[in-house]
C-alpha cells in the first residue's frame, strides 16, 4: 500500500507543471477513448449486474450502476466539458504590495492526490478522474465491489490514455486492497494522500470520519425537503415535488420529505396524493396529514431516513417558521426548496436555511456538478469547510503565495 500511494505522488508532481492545454487535450482523448471502448465497458458492467442478480441488490443500486450506450456517452460528454472548463490552476486569486515593497500574490494550486471512496455508480471513476486530472490532482479510487468490473473496464481505458502520453498510469489509480483493511490503511496515509472524499452510505461515511487521518470532505446523505408554502403556485408546486422525488429516486438529491403549509393543506393534499399514486409513490404522513388524506403513518424514524427508494414522507407544517424548523431538525445540510411566489417568504427560507444548496420554486434534483455547469462532481460536499455543494474543480484546489522581492530583508 505504503509503496503504491508513493508513486501515486510522484506521479501527481508532474502534472503541477504540465500546461492546462495540454490537460485539455489528454482529457479529450480519454472521451474519445470512452467512446472507443463502449462495448468493452458494457460486457464488463454485465458481469457487474450478473452478481447484482445473483446478490438480490437493491432495486436503486442497480440503477445506478447500470451502464448502457446513452450512459457512456454521457459519461464522454462530461469529460469534455471538465475539459473546457476555466483551468483552476495558476490563477491569481488576489494580490497586493506590502510596505516593505514586496509584492504578494495568491495563487490557485492544485491539493495533490485524492482518495476517493464511492460506492454502485461507475461513472463516479470517469468522472472524479478527470475532474483530478483537470485539477492537477493525481487521484487513488475505491469503488463499490457491486462496479468492480465497470470500473477497471473504465480505469483501464484512461490509464491507456495516459500510458500513450507517457504520464504515469499512477495518475489515474484504482486502490489495488479494496476491502475495509484497505480503506482503513488509505485514510491514515496522511504521507502521501492529501484529501479524502468518501460518498456513500451512512456507515462508510461515519466510519472513514471517524478513523481518518487525513483531511475528509464528506458527501454525507442526502435528506432533502420541499416545502410548498401557502403562496405557491399549485400547478408547479405539484410538478416541482414529482419531479423532486421520481424522476430519480435512487440518488442523494431526491426529495425525502415533502413539507405543506397547513393553510392549504386541504386544498393540495389530495392533489398531491392523486399525482404521487400515478407514479405509485409510497406516501408516509404525519398526524395532520393524515386527517386529510389516507396515507401510512410517518414515525420520527422516516423523516430522518434516507430512502433512496420511491417513498415520500409528507408533513403538515405551520408556514415558512414551521419548515425551517423542521429541516433545522432533520436535514442532512444537503439541498432544499420552497416552492411560493412570496418573495419575504423566499428571502426567510434562503436565510434561515443552512443546507449547501437552498433553492426557491426548482427541484433539488438540480444539485448535481453537471447542472451547475461543472461538467461533473467528485461529490456533493455537506462540509462546512474548504468545498460545499457540488464539488467539482474549484473545490480540488488550494493556494499557496508567491512573494517576489528586491532584496528586502526583516
Amino acid at each position: 500500500m505504503e509503496h503504491f500511494l508513493e508513486k501515486a505522488k510522484t506521479a501527481s508532481r508532474i502534472l503541477s507543471t504540465m500546461s492546462g492545454a495540454e490537460r485539455n487535450r489528454i482529457l479529450r482523448e480519454m472521451a474519445e477513448a470512452l467512446r472507443a471502448n463502449t462495448m468493452n465497458i458494457i460486457e464488463a458492467n454485465a458481469l457487474d449486474m450478473m452478481k447484482a442478480d445473483e446478490v438480490d441488490l437493491a432495486p436503486s443500486l442497480k440503477e445506478r450502476l447500470m451502464l448502457d450506450e446513452k450512459r457512456i456517452e454521457a459519461m464522454a460528454v462530461a469529460i469534455e466539458e471538465i475539459a473546457a472548463l476555466k483551468d483552476p490552476i495558476g490563477r491569481v486569486l488576489d494580490g497586493w504590495v506590502t510596505e516593505a515593497g514586496l509584492k504578494i500574490e495568491k495563487v490557485s494550486i492544485p491539493i495533490g492526490v485524492i482518495g476517493i471512496i464511492y460506492e454502485s455508480r461507475p461513472n463516479v471513476t470517469s468522472d472524479t478522474a478527470a475532474l483530478c486530472f483537470k485539477s492537477s490532482n493525481g487521484c487513488v479510487l475505491k469503488g463499490g465491489k457491486e462496479a468492480e468490473n465497470s470500473n477497471a473496464a473504465i480505469a483501464e481505458v484512461l490509464q491507456g490514455v495516459l500510458t500513450r502520453n507517457e504520464l504515469p498510469k499512477e495518475l489515474i489509480a484504482l486502490l489495488p486492497d479494496a476491502t475495509r483493511e484497505g480503506v482503513a490503511k488509505l485514510i491514515k496515509m496522511d504521507r502521501y494522500v492529501d484529501l479524502i472524499v468518501p460518498r456513500g452510505g451512512e456507515a462508510l461515511i461515519r466510519f472513514v470520519s471517524q478513523n481518518a487521518s487525513v483531511p475528509v470532505v464528506k458527501h454525507d446523505k442526502g435528506l432533502c425537503h420541499i416545502y410548498i408554502d401557502k403562496d405557491a403556485n399549485i400547478e408547479n408546486a405539484i410538478a416541482i415535488a414529482l419531479n423532486a422525488k421520481v424522476q430519480r429516486p435512487g440518488v442523494c438529491n431526491s426529495m425525502e420529505t415533502l413539507l405543506v403549509d397547513e393553510a392549504i393543506a386541504v386544498e393540495i393534499l389530495p392533489m398531491l396524493k392523486e399525482a404521487f399514486e400515478r407514479e405509485h409513490t409510497e406516501l408516509k404522513g404525519c398526524v395532520l396529514t393524515r386527517e386529510v388524506i389516507a396515507v401510512t403513518p410517518a414515525s420520527d424514524e422516516d423523516f430522518e431516513t434516507e430512502y433512496l427508494a420511491n417513498i415520500l414522507n409528507i408533513r403538515v407544517v405551520d408556514g415558512v417558521d414551521g419548515a425551517i424548523s423542521h429541516i433545522v431538525r432533520y436535514s442532512s445540510g444537503h439541498s432544499e426548496s420552497i416552492i411560493t411566489e412570496n418573495i419575504t417568504a423566499a428571502e426567510r427560507f434562503l436565510d434561515a436555511i443552512d443546507s449547501a444548496c437552498v433553492y426557491v420554486n426548482a427541484s433539488t434534483r438540480f444539485t448535481d456538478g453537471g447542472a451547475f455547469g461543472f461538467g461533473a462532481e467528485v461529490g456533493i460536499s455537506t462540509n462546512k469547510l474548504h468545498a460545499r455543494g457540488p464539488m467539482g474543480v474549484e473545490g480540488l484546489t488550494t493556494y499557496k503565495f508567491k512573494i517576489y522581492g528586491k532584496g528586502q530583508i526583516r
